[in-house]
């Protein structure tokens, strides 16, 4: 019985080491666990971000007074693009192939319609891709300053 004893200590400690240690895998499991804490915390406050896309304050207002004007927005003209800015403007890129729901966050699709619209309108050059790069962003920036 002592000899199975010390056999199976033996490997367990090979493997706690191998494995380094059993503290880090408690540790690890630790760090893991508050780590995703964070992060579901961190997607909780996403839709409340301001998304201005190279916009400065003056060109958001624009964009802000048009989207008052026409699409039911009914917020502040304080030149910082929130959920309530991108609610009215998934409103508008409905009409570009927006067909998610109006949800105030800015992702591929809201930014596939944008691009659409500022292709036929804008001079946007790019590819419909979702990705709001320099181009998107550029020719937003035209459209505000018109």
């Amino acid at each position: 019985m002592r000899t199975m004893t010390r056999a199976f200590v033996g490997v367990t400690t090979a493997i706690a080491i191998a494995g380094g240690g059993v503290a880090a895998a408690g540790t690890s499991f630790a760090a893991t666990g508050q780590a995703t804490n964070v992060a579901a915390s961190a997607t909780a406050v996403t839709p409340q971000a301001i998304v201005n896309l190279g916009l400065n304050a003056t060109q958001a207002k624009k964009l802000q007074r048009d989207l008052k004007a026409n699409w039911g927005y009914k917020g502040a003209i304080d030149g910082q693009l929130g959920p309530d800015s991108w609610k009215a403007m998934q409103r508008f890129l409905k009409q570009w192939g927006y067909n998610d729901g109006i949800d105030g966050i800015v992702g591929p699709n809201t930014v596939k319609a944008i691009q659409r619209w500022l292709k036929a309108n804008w001079g946007y050059k790019g590819g419909i891709d979702g990705v709001a790069g320099a181009g998107t962003k550029a020719a937003l920036k035209r459209y505000c300053n018109s």
